[in-house]
């Protein structure tokens, strides 16, 4: 059963990613990324740096031993970054959760999800495999921000093809 929750784990997060890649994407002008609006406190790009560094750091260097630093601090203040330069962020995402996983699975998922994940995340120590959910929702959430801001910013209220539950099987 642990494999399985690893695998769908490994597979949301893969498709988030994406998902986050194609918002990118969706925005017709690359300016209106970083666009602030008022009561947002953050633009799509800011959100997209954010995520990127989060995945990189929790799942890329601390489960996957990728060696990527995090810079916590500039992911919300670098600014007007080419939409080319995030797509590159989102990849290398992609590719920390690829490699995390696959060191689960070298460790064997079983034992590895139901250990204690290895920093202690807002004073509180959960399991790697809830602290994987937990970065599941944390994307997701964003994720969402990230859409209403396209869909101020530019207008437009079309769904760029995220989250769709045929993108899992």
């Amino acid at each position: 059963m642990t494999a399985l929750i690893e695998d769908w784990l490994s597979r949301v997060l893969l498709r988030d990613v994406e998902g986050l890649r194609l918002q990118l994407e969706a925005y017709p002008d690359q300016q209106d990324i970083w666009k602030p609006v008022p009561g947002l406190s953050n633009s799509a790009g800011t959100l997209a740096l954010h995520l990127a560094g989060s995945l990189q750091h929790y799942i890329g260097a601390v489960l996957g031993g990728t060696g990527y630093v995090r810079d916590r601090q500039a992911e919300f203040e670098r600014r007007n970054l080419p939409r080319e330069e995030l797509v590159r962020e989102m990849e290398a995402a992609r590719a920390a959760v690829v490699a995390g996983f696959a060191r689960l699975r070298e460790r064997g998922t079983e034992t590895e999800l139901e250990r204690e994940y290895p920093e202690a995340i807002g004073g509180v120590t959960l399991t790697a495999g809830q602290f994987l959910i937990h970065l599941v929702a944390h994307l997701d959430y964003h994720l969402g921000q990230v859409d209403y801001h396209r869909r101020v910013v530019t207008g437009e209220d079309s769904v760029p093809g995220i989250v769709s539950p045929r993108s899992l099987a």
